[in-house]
């Protein structure tokens, strides 16, 4: 026992020996394994934020189910630059709310509009329309829309426009705007001069859900100013079951109803979504398996190049007597030092870089969180540093061991 123990010792002895005898070799060991262990986390992050934050953006929808009619599809050269898909979405909605177990059916749609403060100078961003503010969107500052919606009072576009606005945080900050404000919107830049809203409210919530500067107007407004109250269209229609209602069965009675719908789950729109974005998934999962099979192999290489450096010192060991069992264990000690001291500073360093990832990710997205490094991610960069660093040291030896012999490499 006593003989193994100070075989063990000596082993490390010679092992950290090496180690310090060329400390700039042994830094950059530990800084590639540190890269490789960032190459797992950091992209792990980004796909964990990515989900997380769509998850928790439909979450805070605070919906059951979302109606669609198809794709949201590109008009180039037509006023709001998209084509919606549900036609007359008031009346669809309406009818829709009077299923026993729906609470409220509220038509949202979405088109680019031009915003101006003064009616000279226009920026363009996106315009959102909602019937009323009620629940469907939080207000932060104001009151939000008040009094009835004129313009759509009896079932037409044939009233007076109320020219309320809420707008989101992002666009006050910018333009300077509180509530009492007045502002220039409209489909056209000459619409937008003829048309001046006061701003009622400050809103989150379709900033939030878009990840960019919004106005919101009352939906008959804003299909007006933007040529889609002819069929009344919208992006799609909202809808919250009543407490206890099996959401399920909701929806299999409103999609028997009403054939020429799609009507999904908070998740399930959350899928959609995504799968409206393969390329760019695909992409991200790409880079995902490309970190850690790159890590692993940056790992790998650089403990097979550290045994490979020592093979005269390991042949000198072979010819005073060492095993190559011995010779494993040096390597082993020094393969686990440089993986630990790797993990360490990539686990260390994983945080703070994460949060500036993060912040580069909002400032090009609009959206927050998109980077959440998860516990699992630093397990797995633990694995890939410690077990591609292992591999790396045993294979060196096996290699140096075997190809190479003792006496050759002393004479």
């Amino acid at each position: 026992m006593k003989t193994r123990l100070r075989q063990i010792y000596g082993q490390m002895w010679i092992a950290f020996r090496q180690l310090r005898w060329d400390k700039t070799r042994t830094v950059l060991a530990v800084i590639g394994i540190a890269l490789a262990v960032l190459s797992v986390t950091l992209l792990a992050g980004v796909g964990t934020g990515v989900t997380e934050t769509g998850n928790e953006l439909f979450n805070e929808a605070d919906r059951d189910l979302w109606v669609t009619g198809g794709p949201i599809n590109l008009a180039p050269g037509s006023v709001g630059g998209f084509q919606n898909p549900v036609p007359n979405a008031h009346t669809v909605a309406t009818q829709i709310q009077q299923h026993e177990d729906v609470q409220t059916a509220v038509p949202l749609a979405f088109q680019v509009v031009y915003v101006s403060t003064d009616g000279e100078e226009f920026e363009t961003i996106v315009g959102s329309g909602t019937p009323g503010a009620g629940g469907s969107v939080r207000i932060t500052a104001g009151e939000g829309f008040t009094g009835p919606n004129t313009h759509y009072a009896d079932g037409n576009y044939s009233g007076n426009f109320t020219h309320q606005a809420l707008i989101s945080p992002e666009l006050a900050a910018q333009q300077n705007l509180t509530v009492g404000d007045t502002i220039h919107v409209g489909g056209t830049i000459a619409s937008a001069r003829a048309n001046e809203f006061t701003v009622v409210g400050i809103s989150p919530t379709f900033s939030n859900f878009l990840g960019t500067s919004t106005v919101t107007l009352r939906l008959s407004e804003l299909q007006t100013l933007t040529g889609n109250a002819y069929d009344d269209s919208a992006t799609l229609i909202t809808i919250s079951t009543v407490d206890g209602a099996d959401r399920e069965a909701v929806r299999e009675d409103l999609a028997t109803a009403y054939p020429e719908y799609t009507f999904r789950t908070n998740q399930e729109q959350f899928v959609e979504v995504l799968q409206q974005q393969a390329v760019v998934l695909a992409a991200g999962t790409s880079l995902v398996v490309l970190g850690v099979v790159a890590g692993g192999m940056l790992a790998l290489n650089l403990l097979l190049s550290l045994v490979y450096i020592q093979r005269e010192p390991f042949a000198v060991l072979r010819a005073t007597g060492a095993t190559r069992g011995g010779i494993a264990g040096i390597a082993i000690v020094q393969a686990v030092s440089i993986a630990v001291g790797g993990y360490l500073l990539g686990a260390l360093l994983t945080p703070p870089l994460a949060a500036g990832l993060d912040q580069l990710a909002f400032a090009v997205t609009g959206f927050e969180g998109l980077v959440q490094v998860p516990r699992y991610a630093y397990l797995a960069g633990g694995i890939v540093a410690g077990g591609f660093a292992l591999i790396g040291g045993l294979l060196g030896v096996w290699r140096v061991t075997r190809v190479t012999s003792a006496r050759g490499l002393i004479n």
